[in-house]
């Protein structure tokens, strides 16, 4: 079993997050990067999954060079080897552009299942493996609470608005996971040791055979046109309680319309 897990690299997820005034794209640069929380899930899966049938587990990331540690961290966690799709052409690429690009990296190396997490914390769209699976001619099961593999049947519970359904398709198949799936391994200090040796292909665009008019921010279908800071939050009601605090409590909670 071959199994891809794509990651991505986010700004921390409880640091201050803020866009750059210059072309309104998301400084990266002021918080901390870090490994997709969500992506955990996904690489955790896929380690469960070759522990148990055998195979091995690359992990493919896009990003700037800095990316790499992130790779790292994923490897660490007990993965293979990984991909780094790294180009300063790819700068602004939005999500179109993105899996383009991840699916030109993915095609071709037989792999039996493709997992990702159920979004990029940064983002926040969802969208990238079904994005996938179309360029890829393969079937997707989306936002999956369950795996289960058997030779080239995999069987999934997929979380609904009311409860699950159970979803089968043969391999390969593009996979999403949740957050309900399991629970990410730490990575030991032999695991990290061992990430630092572990083989990481290092490809461009040209390398993929795609044309850098294709991704970027000037090849964006979308882009931000205006944005504001967020306004300072206002001074709260202090009520002073003379017997009356109840009744004074009541009557602001009825003029905002809360009772």
């Amino acid at each position: 079993m071959k199994i891809a897990v794509c990651v991505k690299q986010v700004p921390d997820t409880w640091a201050e997050k803020k866009l750059r005034s210059d072309d309104s794209r998301l400084d990266r640069e002021a918080a901390d990067g870090v490994l997709n929380e969500l992506d955990e899930y996904a690489v955790e899966q896929a380690l469960q999954i070759t522990e148990a049938v055998g195979g091995e587990v690359v992990i493919v990331t896009m990003g700037p060079e800095r990316a790499g540690e992130t790779l790292r961290k994923a490897i660490s966690m007990g993965a293979d080897a990984g991909i780094h799709l790294v180009d300063d052409n790819l700068a602004g690429s939005d999500a179109i552009a993105t899996s383009a690009v991840l699916a030109k990296a993915l095609e071709g190396r037989g792999f039996d299942l493709i997992l990702f997490g159920s979004e990029s914390t940064d983002a926040r769209m969802s969208v990238i493996p079904a994005m996938i699976a179309e360029r890829l001619d393969l079937p997707q099961v989306t936002f999956a609470q369950k795996v289960d593999v058997s030779g080239t049947t995999l069987t999934a519970e997929r979380v609904t608005d009311y409860g699950y359904d159970v979803l089968t398709t043969e391999l390969p198949a593009v996979v999403s996971v949740v957050e309900k799936i399991n629970e990410p391994r730490y990575p030991s200090f032999k695991g990290i040791m061992a990430a630092k040796k572990k083989p990481v292909e290092i490809l461009t665009v040209s390398d993929l055979g795609l044309e850098t008019s294709v991704v970027g921010a000037a090849a964006a279908w979308s882009a931000v046109a205006d944005f504001a800071a967020r306004p300072p939050k206002a001074a709260g009601v202090v009520v002073t309680d003379e017997g009356d605090g109840g009744t004074k409590i009541a009557e602001y909670l009825t003029s905002q319309k809360f009772i």
